[in-house]
């Protein structure tokens, strides 16, 4: 046999460095997650307090957001794949979501609210499946798992900065909670900067010939897609708002101002494991990782239901943050693998779409069950469905899915 040479064998082993986009779109990620949970760390106690809406009302308003965003979603990933660019689009909506934080200062009742939610997840839902369509076109096979991790991480890391720049502006603003939101504009700001100048545009993705795509083909997409939505839908089922999981930080004896301590928790979980999850994910496959998500989902709900103290409850917010990191890059990296490149923005406005819809039924049912049947009882239905998701995973179609 001819011996192999040691620079080729050491080349084969190495994998590729992770693209200077997928940074740049972590980057923009972070800032504006920075500047949305500023905003929903102390948004619930706002409304509650300074507004007077119920839990039922704002779980309404958490999926009414979801459904407008739901729209925009499907479509946005739609008209990337006709278009063939998808910057332009993310533009837009990090655009509209910079905008809306110019709005929430000025908000005395809860019509305005629900006018600047809608404006930010109008933005949200145009711009996370072009993001993830360049996301997944920049980056090689055998890294897409890391590459979707490491968004998800720094998206993440601006999830654990927020809420403690919100706690100190709290703190030196003496509560007062609209300041803290003007604030929350200057990072948007700079995700715009970031996004304008340093994403660049991946090369070699055209668009769909011209009266060659009909709206009905973004939805003919193959059995794998369509799995991977159907498992994420059953996953986000189980899963409603972290507002309510805010919410329940007061009954467990947190201060207002401390508040948003509990998502610095949830993030600090959820950043730390995403990226690892994800290049795990490249050399395991799936199928074990989302179990293990979905375990984690039910100690959390199990232990916020119960939580009578502040240690119970930091538990299950690191729970509740372990699952996240333990499924939401995963879903990303399934739906770039099974779709071919000329419908992955479709793909990905789908999967949004789709899932989109029973996050909106999710959020309702939880606000309806905190109302009228205790703060509680959205936890221990939603352990209920998360052993009915894990029930399905077991014997469904993606137990030998590959990140």
């Amino acid at each position: 046999m001819p011996e192999l040479n040691p620079a080729q064998t050491s080349a084969a082993s190495i994998q590729p460095a992770i693209p200077a986009t997928v940074w740049m779109l972590g980057i923009v990620s972070l800032l504006m997650d920075v500047s949305s949970e500023m905003i929903n760390a102390l948004l619930p106690l706002y409304l509650a307090g300074g507004i007077g809406a119920s839990a039922l009302g704002i779980g309404f308003i958490e999926g009414l957001s979801v459904a407008v965003a739901t729209a925009t979603k499907f479509l946005s990933g739609v008209l990337s794949d006709i278009g063939g660019r998808a910057k332009p689009l993310a533009v837009l909506g990090y655009g509209l979501g910079a905008l809306s934080r110019l709005i929430f200062p000025w908000a005395v009742s809860l019509d305005q609210i629900v006018l600047a939610k809608a404006m930010d997840r109008i933005g949200k839902g145009i711009r996370g499946a072009p993001r993830d369509a360049i996301v997944a076109a920049v980056s090689p096979p055998e890294i897409r798992g890391a590459s979707f991790g490491l968004r998800k991480s720094l998206d993440t890391l601006g999830g654990f900065i927020g809420p403690l720049v919100a706690i100190g502006a709290m703190i030196l603003l003496a509560g007062d909670i609209p300041s803290v939101f003007w604030l929350a504009a200057i990072p948007a700001g700079l995700c715009m900067v970031v996004l304008v100048l340093f994403v660049k545009e991946p090369a070699g993705r055209h668009p769909i010939p011209r009266g060659s795509f009909r709206l009905a083909e973004a939805f003919r997409l193959n059995r794998a897609v369509w799995a991977v939505i159907g498992l994420a839908s059953i996953i986000m089922l189980a899963r409603f708002s972290e507002a309510f999981v805010l919410l329940k930080a007061l009954e467990a004896g947190f201060m207002p101002a401390w508040v948003p301590l509990s998502l610095v928790i949830m993030h600090a979980a959820y950043g730390l494991t995403a990226f690892p999850v994800g290049r795990l994910s490249d050399r395991i496959g799936t199928y074990g990782l989302l179990l293990w998500s979905l375990g984690f989902l039910i100690a959390a709900h199990l232990m916020l239901a119960f939580a009578a103290t502040v240690w119970a409850y930091v538990l299950g917010t690191v729970l509740w943050g372990l699952h996240m990191g333990f499924s939401q890059g995963l879903l990303g990296a399934m739906i770039a693998k099974a779709t071919p490149d000329v419908l992955k923005g479709s793909a990905f406005g789908t999967f949004n779409l789709v899932t989109g819809a029973v996050v909106l039924a999710g959020n309702t049912l939880a606000g309806w069950l905190w109302h009228s049947a205790g703060s509680a009882t959205p936890f221990l239905v939603g352990a209920g469905l998360s052993i009915v998701a894990m029930i399905g995973i077991a014997s469904g179609p993606c137990r030998s899915s590959r990140g």
